[in-house]
């Protein structure tokens, strides 16, 4: 359809002619502070650049179909296409109209501009404009149900509109609509149905659709009467209001107020929501909306039901019956009757008078033909004339059917004085503030019989025939107009009524006549006398063109025209007893074109995002790779946006590191901070295995160690600092996750700049697999290599990181990890006694618990001892022996100081220990005397001993893989205790001889042979003094190196009595509880460990 056809008048030109309005003025816009709220304001500041001109035809049509069958098969027929239109009932001017078309038999199409010729013209040519040319299709349905029937009333007043109805007339209407037609509103109350549609470059414009039902019908507030009320926004610019309305019926005046009680009730109940504008004007939030009277156009229309008063309804009835017939002027009784219907037809479909119609038709073709001969004749005639008088021919100018009495035109205007409607709008009750209507020039569109073409009621009621379906619309400047009108009379009247009260109301008239007479009017003829006794209705005025165009100054500043082009019915449509009506306007408006909107919104956010950055701290950031396998041979990538900060595998203990710089490329001072994570009870507020610091750029110039300048660091312009990344696993329960594959080690840091934008850094690390913090089963599996071999090998079949499957074959009784650590550490010890006997310099520590306790160690650089740790470690992953990861000039003492630390690390890794919850549970239950009192054992508590070890053994070879690994562990300990504890065999003899010596009361005491050997001096109890006065010397000597031994035992039970054993500890143990549980424990390792040979 053409929308945006050329116009003189731009919008920028429109609102600098009108010069008033500062709504489209350049608005003050804070580019430095970029938000989506300031972006939307600068692109509506902007928006004369993307307001075009844009032109549409906008059809309104209303149609009561009194519940009538087939009103639906008609609709696009009369509102579509345009058809049903009946020349000879109305005053269409189809020469000069361009909203009617004609089309000859041959499919010509004749328009304003391309007329068709005399006679060649048939009546069903003749439509009005329809399809893809109309932009906006408006319908409003009256009766569309049933409202007589008292059952269905209250059912749809209670349960509303029925959907089916509703998309009965959605169906019947967008069949007949051109292809890609789209709804904007659709509403049914009862019997009320409004339906818009937009063609697709109009459809995309309309924003801001409200719709609000008003029932004014039974009790004041029922849908069978009442309007439908729908507001739109066209083009972001043009707020346009359709009301569709059915007014309540009957002819009295009691009927007439309770109409303008309904219109009153219409406009103070509607209310539409907010217009909202993207980036438009903020209201103060106490706006709740638009009513009607808001809109920049307004279309009133439907049943509104006012009746004509003061003639009787036969007359009424009779004299447009004269004009239907073409009997209306009896001095032309001899002369062809054009403006009759007979003959065609259509009058009474179904006549039983059918031959004097067709006797009718052959003299009115007779007629016709003698009509078209004289016609030739004038016009050869006039055509003679031509040449010899310049002047124009007042024959030639059609005549105004005003002016001719004895026109259907002549008689309308005599019946519209007295329109109820008319005179409501005179006596301002309603429709006097700006609504006007197009010039009536059709029969009254009710009431008709069914299926007829002008034949009115002819039921008993015999109804007069009234203009009840209309269409009225008001533009704002109408709307003013009259509020202005209004001021200025109450104006008039407070100066009259000041000026009586002064009593001056009189005075000074002689003196004023030369002012007040008008030579023009005072005096003439013509001018009427006012107020005259006996007139009740003023004669119908139709001089006002309101199919004039009208300039209107929208809401939003934007200057826009409307024309009326056509107001007409469609007689031919005779499926109900109301005749359709339809109004063509053409609306010249000022609207978004949504593609310079989106070219101009490009534009305002680049502008912004250029006018931020350069008012907000900048940052730029280069990653300093120091792995190469990280960084593929780079040493530096430049702007981390998009790069990751690689730090390639990461090892149990071993730190890794990266450095970023930090570069203040802005023209301000710059704040920044890395985003702590939210704490929880597994983090502190960083990620676990990744912390962050900033350090200066520049290296001291002396020695000092590098100082971190804090959480949060400040750089001036140009300034750079460096941020150090930092990862370290060593917590075993993170380092279980790992190996099991439920966790990795990527993180996504965000530096956040203070008023700038943050930056996002990815990190990532990659875990090496480890035997730290795996089960036994898992590490029986393992095949000679390592662990770190095995479980990448894995890793590539399975395609991720996990645990070692159990269905694998078992390649070791007990973890390959833990015989060679307990082979190192017996091998280490010889050696180390060795070499305290060969070297000066080499003692070893003689407290017990050494290597074992910490604070024992020879080594108290922490980072050394755990940078020997790592070494160690990572021998066993790769399957090599721990001796080969200590460097030729290391001592055995520091060497075995190492490997003692990574056993217990090992012991404490293993998921499920050595002895396992279950196998300890068992443990528990069973009775063991000697763990029950180890203080008050009697004579034979050596077997009681040995027999508590069967048992516990019988327990643990439920699990053999577990078993063995306790053996050998507690094989080794007790060697090792044995060697940094010796008993020699002398000193073995004088004790057992002691023992031989205790009196029989022995039995009672415990102090049997089990009691000096296994226990040590505080089983000889007092009379152990008396070896040293008798000058026992090697006897007390033997005593202190067995409690010495005893030490060690009892020290390195307390080491590996939590480490080898998994008892149940809960947090709702007390803690003497707790501390039974590590004794027991204790107990079962100091139970293995003590050997009986010395």
């Amino acid at each position: 359809m053409p929308q945006s056809p050329n116009r003189s008048r731009s919008a920028s030109t429109a609102n600098r002619d009108r010069g008033d309005s500062t709504t489209t003025e350049p608005v003050e816009v804070d580019l430095s502070s970029s938000t989506p709220h300031t972006l939307h304001q600068t692109v509506y500041a902007r928006r004369n650049q993307y307001i075009r001109p844009h032109r549409i035809r906008v059809k309104i049509g209303s149609w009561n179909v009194a519940a009538c069958p087939g009103t639906d098969k008609d609709l696009a027929s009369w509102f579509v296409e345009g058809k049903g239109l009946e020349a000879k009932l109305a005053s269409l001017d189809l020469a000069h109209n361009s909203a009617v078309e004609t089309e000859s038999p041959s499919t010509n199409i004749y328009t304003n501009t391309n007329p068709a010729p005399d006679g060649d013209v048939e009546q069903d040519k003749i439509h009005v404009l329809g399809g893809d040319r109309i932009g906006l299709y408006v319908l409003g349905l009256q009766e569309v149900v049933d409202l007589n029937a008292a059952t269905r009333l209250v059912t749809r007043t209670v349960y509303g509109s029925s959907d089916d109805t509703l998309s009965k007339w959605k169906v019947a209407l967008e069949n007949g609509l051109p292809k890609g037609y789209e709804l904007v509103a659709e509403e049914q109350m009862m019997g009320l149905l409004t339906l818009v549609y937009a063609s697709p470059e109009v459809a995309k414009s309309i924003s801001n659709v409200s719709t609000v039902a008003t029932g004014t019908g039974l009790l004041g507030y029922m849908g069978n009467k009442g309007a439908i009320s729908t507001r739109i926004l066209l083009g972001e610019t043009t707020r346009m209001v359709f009301v569709n309305c059915h007014l309540a019926s009957g002819i009295d005046a009691n009927f007439v107020e309770r109409r303008v009680w309904d219109v009153n009730q219409i406009l103070s109940r509607t209310q539409f929501k907010p217009v909202e504008i993207v980036g438009g004007p903020e209201t103060d939030g106490t706006n709740n909306g638009e009513k009607i009277g808001d809109e920049d156009f307004a279309f009133w229309f439907g049943d509104l039901n006012f009746r004509l008063d003061g003639l009787p309804g036969d007359d009424i009835r009779h004299l447009l019956m004269l004009h239907s017939r073409g009997e209306y002027d009896l001095s032309k009784k001899g002369l062809p009757r054009e403006d009759s219907l007979e003959g065609q037809g259509i009058f009474v479909p179904h006549s039983p008078d059918s031959s004097d119609e067709e006797e009718s038709e052959s003299e009115a073709d007779t007629t016709k033909s003698t009509t078209r001969s004289s016609s030739t004749e004038v016009t050869t005639t006039a055509e003679t004339d031509d040449s010899l008088s310049s002047l124009p021919d007042p024959d030639e100018f059609a005549p105004d059917p005003h002016e001719d009495p004895a026109s259907l035109q002549a008689t309308l205007d005599s019946l519209l004085p007295h329109d109820q409607l008319r005179k409501v709008i005179k006596d301002r009750k309603a429709f006097h503030d700006g609504w006007h209507e197009g010039p009536i020039t059709f029969l009254p569109s009710y009431k008709y019989d069914v299926g007829t073409v002008a034949l009115f009621d002819s039921s008993e009621k015999r109804r007069a025939p009234s203009w009840c379906d209309r269409i009225l619309f008001r533009t704002r400047s109408t709307k003013e107009g009259f509020e202005r009108k209004v001021k200025e009379e109450e104006e008039a009247r407070k100066r009259d009524e000041e000026m009586k009260a002064r009593g001056i109301d009189t005075a000074g008239e002689d003196d004023e006549v030369l002012f007040d007479y008008d030579p023009d009017n005072d005096g003439s003829s013509t001018q009427k006398p006012q107020g005259t006794p006996g007139a009740d209705y003023d004669e119908y005025d139709e001089t006002e063109d309101c199919g004039a165009e009208e300039t209107v100054v929208t809401k939003e500043g934007f200057v826009d025209r409307i024309h009326l082009e056509i107001y007409t019915s469609h007689q031919r449509i005779t499926s109900s007893d109301h005749k359709p009506i339809v109004s063509i306007f053409t609306l010249d408006y000022d609207g978004v074109v949504p593609e310079l909107k989106a070219k101009i919104h490009a534009e305002v956010a680049r502008e912004l995002d250029r006018a931020e950055n350069e008012g907000r701290p900048g940052i730029t950031i280069v990653v300093d790779t120091q792995d190469k396998q990280a960084s593929s041979g780079q040493g530096q990538q430049s702007s981390s946006e998009g790069q990751v900060v690689n730090f390639g595998e990461v090892r149990f203990l071993k730190k890794a590191t990266s450095a970023l710089t930090l570069a203040n490329t802005g023209g301000v001072p710059a704040t920044f901070s890395f985003v702590e994570k939210p704490t929880t009870e597994e983090t502190d507020g960083t990620p676990q295995w990744l912390t962050t610091s900033f350090i200066r750029s520049e290296a001291p110039s002396d020695d000092t160690e590098l100082v971190e300048l804090g959480k949060e660091v400040t750089l001036e312009p140009g300034e750079t600092v460096n941020a150090v990344l930092e990862v370290l696993i060593d917590d075993i329960s993170h380092a279980r996750l790992l190996n099991g594959g439920e966790a990795s080690l990527e993180e996504v840091l965000v530096l956040r700049v203070t008023d700038g934008r943050d930056h996002f850094i990815p990190a990532r690390a990659f875990w090496a697999p480890t035997c730290i913090g795996r089960s036994i089963d898992e590490l029986i599996r393992v095949p000679k290599g390592g662990i770190r071999e095995f479980a990448h090998s894995l890793a590539e079949k399975k395609g991720n990181v996990g645990s070692i499957p159990y269905d694998l074959d078992v390649h070791s009784a007990a973890p390959r990890e833990l015989f060679q650590l307990t082979e190192a550490l017996e091998r280490l010890t010889e050696r180390a006694l060795a070499d305290e006997q060969m070297l000066d310099n080499c003692e070893i520590p003689k407290e017990a618990g050494w290597p074992f306790v910490e604070s024992l160690w020879t080594v108290t650089d922490k980072d050394l001892r755990t940078s020997r740790v790592i070494d160690v470690i990572d021998a066993l992953d790769t399957g090599k022996s721990p001796n080969d990861a200590f460097p030729p000039d290391i001592s055995c003492i520091e060497r075995l100081e190492t490997v003692a630390e990574v056993l217990v690390l090992f012991l404490r890794g293993l998921t499920d220990g050595i002895i396992t919850t279950v196998l300890w549970n068992r443990i528990e239950q069973a009775p063991l005397p000697s763990l029950a009192q180890p203080n008050s054992l009697k004579v034979g508590a050596e077997d009681v001993e040995e027999e508590d070890k069967t048992t516990i053994l019988d327990i643990l070879s439920a699990a053999p893989n577990h078993n063995i690994s306790f053996v050998f562990l507690t094989a080794a300990l007790a060697k090792m205790a044995t060697d940094l504890a010796p008993i020699s065999k002398a000193d073995m003899d004088a004790l057992r001889a002691a023992e031989n010596t205790q009196p029989t009361s022995s039995a009672v005491t415990g102090t049997g042979p089990v009691g000096v050997v296994g226990r040590g001096i505080g089983a000889l109890g007092r009379r152990s003094l008396s070896f040293r006065k008798s000058g026992a010397g090697p006897t007390v000597e033997a005593l202190v190196a067995l409690e010495r031994r005893r030490a060690v035992e009892r020290k390195f039970a307390d080491v590996f009595g939590a480490v080898v054993c998994r008892a149940p500890v809960t947090g709702g143990m007390k803690g003497k509880e707790k501390k039974a549980v590590e004794e027991r424990t204790k107990g079962v390792v100091e139970l293995f460990l003590r050997r009986r040979d010395g």
